[in-house]
């Protein structure tokens, strides 16, 4: 199969290992549920040109936000997936073993820490955030969980 074809269903999956996930643990409350309204907000404000609010009450609700949330959030997941499987195997060679798809899955929370929580109006690292640390952790264990999605989606791919 194609790479590239591979890297789209290879976030795909990752990112639906990450939601399900997510969805499981989130309801015992040791991490946040992903609030894909706000990742749709958030979206909406990139579109206008708005790439950081100060708090996360200055984005304004948008008319399916949620749909647009889980659009942006897909494509996010495809958009990391593809460049590390292209990556890999023009300066590797091969495909990725499971543990390095687990460890670039955990890399990839950089991005919620210092891009997406502070567009969001949540700080660096998601500190201003009312659910504190929790927000933090929340963000490192979904993307552990979207690197275990990368591992089981190219052993099945």
């Amino acid at each position: 199969m194609d790479l590239v074809v591979t890297g789209v269903v290879v976030g795909m999956l990752g990112t639906l290992v990450m939601d399900s996930l997510n969805y499981l643990v989130a309801r015992t409350r040791l991490i946040s549920r992903i609030d894909v309204a706000m990742i749709g907000r958030m979206a909406a404000g990139w579109v206008r040109g708005r790439f950081r609010y100060p708090n996360p009450n200055e984005m304004k609700r948008v008319k399916h936000e949620a749909l647009i949330g889980l659009a942006t959030h897909y494509t996010i997941g495809v958009v990391l997936a593809v460049p590390f499987l292209l990556g890999w195997s023009f300066l590797v060679g091969g495909s990725p073993s499971p543990a390095w798809a687990l460890v670039y899955g955990i890399a990839t929370t950089v991005a919620s820490w210092f891009f997406v929580y502070p567009s969001m109006g949540l700080g660096v690292f998601g500190r201003h955030s009312p659910e504190g640390t929790r927000a933090t952790l929340s963000s490192l264990t979904n993307h552990l969980f979207y690197g275990l999605g990368l591992a089981i989606g190219m052993a099945l791919v």
